[in-house]
């Protein structure tokens, strides 16, 4: 909604400027026509302060600690609502009825397959081939097997390649997982729910029945709707920048996942796993807490605090609950869990903390977690790319839906030197 005019005074001229309000959150000051009529650009470096489309998927509010998906809390959904419903909700913008969610986690089961020849792909690897990079090699080469749906003009190729997508991802995952340990892989069964599935085919062999704990799988679901999406972070945007040229969705997803593998984005939980690890027991902590405290010492706390939520980060009171309810259910013992509950008690006791509102987020609870049921933290990354797939596509669709989307085409302050003249080698 266009509201007020906003007016910049540049080389002794004023330019009016429209400001577009939203339905929640910041104003956004409309300047398309900048360099046209000023021939000047912005200078945002990391865009924090740019506007780059339009969206209707996903709200935060960092001050505040909010997190909306489609207007509903991140509370809600992850206590009431489970993965595939989430996954309906961020594609279709509302919540199912029962049919239609029973129809779309139906139909999602019905494409947990990969081609068999895509299958071949792990054997090229090398055995201790990082995940990650299997992850982005695998999802890439999709385009190469399911040319039915990449015309990214037809809305049931992009409904089609939506629908893969998510539903192969727990397969490709898992089959990561299952090459690295020389293991053979293990087909979906169709039987379990999405999560379930996963479980299976990560940590069953084809020997014996696999059982999927109940508790387990509500963590690791809630661990997939709380990374589900999270707005315009650095692999949605790279996603959006690569499908805006009109790449296939499989090559989108792609892009995103190689963007999340950077350790500043996708690998804070391990991050938080291996400070715990450095701590070793309860009884250091007081001393790392010191050490987190000297501005002179290079030592962090990691998990604590967000770059986004200035205050409590709402994934991690959800995430605080299931770490409490894994360690119940698998009856955890190792230190390294006890030595998280009480970094977290200290840490949320300690006025320095509070008053710099440095509170445990959802990766310093999802890493134990994870760890605790088994994974490897080389595959924690993974993990986070799975849940986040139906993100990165629901962004894609909405970009491609876009009547106002243009390939992205960031600009840049120059600073290298002027035009100058080609000087022979023998003159040099």
């Amino acid at each position: 909604m266009v509201g007020d005019q906003s007016k910049l005074s540049i080389y002794g001229k004023d330019f009016d400027y429209s400001v577009i309000k939203g339905t929640v959150g910041p104003d956004v000051i409309d300047i398309r026509k900048l360099y046209g009529q000023t021939g000047a650009f912005t200078f945002d470096p990391g865009f924090t302060s740019t506007a780059a489309c339009e969206s209707a998927l996903t709200y935060i509010d960092g001050d505040e600690g909010v997190l909306l998906h489609r207007g509903y809390p991140i509370g809600q959904l992850a206590e009431n609502s489970n993965y595939m419903e989430t996954c309906y909700l961020l594609l279709n913008g509302e919540l199912p009825s029962a049919a239609e969610l029973k129809d779309f986690s139906w139909t999602i089961s019905r494409h947990t397959m990969l081609h068999e020849q895509l299958m071949s792909f792990y054997s090229g690897f090398r055995r201790d081939a990082h995940p990650m990079a299997i992850m982005c090699g695998v999802v890439g080469a999709l385009s190469a097997f399911y040319h039915d749906s990449t015309d990214i003009a037809d809305p049931d190729h992009r409904r089609i390649s939506s629908h893969r997508l998510v539903a192969k991802m727990p397969t490709i995952a898992a089959a990561a997982y299952k090459y690295s340990l020389g293991q053979p892989f293990m087909y979906p069964d169709n039987k379990l729910s999405y999560t379930g599935n996963f479980l299976r085919m990560t940590f069953g062999v084809p020997a014996e029945e696999y059982e999927v704990n109940p508790v387990i799988e509500k963590a690791m679901d809630r661990i997939f709707i709380l990374h589900a999406d999270h707005e315009q972070n650095a692999s949605t945007s790279t996603v959006r920048l690569a499908g805006s040229s009109g790449a296939n969705p499989f090559a989108c997803i792609a892009a995103g996942i190689a963007c999340l593998w950077g350790p500043a984005h996708g690998g804070a939980n391990e991050a938080a796993l291996n400070m715990l690890r450095e701590i070793g027991t309860p009884d250091k902590i007081p001393h790392y807490i010191e050490r987190a405290k000297d501005k002179n010492d290079p030592f962090r706390l990691m998990g604590f605090g967000h770059r986004v939520y200035k205050n409590y980060d709402p994934r991690a009171t959800v995430m605080q609950q299931t770490l409490r309810e894994v360690f119940a259910a698998m009856k955890v013992t190792d230190p390294l869990f006890d030595t998280a509950l009480k970094l977290e008690e200290l840490a949320l006791s300690d006025p320095y903390f509070i008053e710099k509102k440095l509170f445990p987020n959802v990766d310093f609870y999802s890493g134990i977690i994870l760890s605790a049921i088994g994974f490897p933290t080389t595959m924690f990354t993974v993990l986070f790319a799975l849940a986040r797939t139906v993100g990165w596509v629901a962004q894609w669709n909405e970009m491609i839906s876009d009547p106002a989307q243009k390939i992205g085409r960031p600009r840049q302050l120059y600073t290298g030197p002027t035009e100058r003249d080609y000087v022979a080698i023998d003159k040099r």
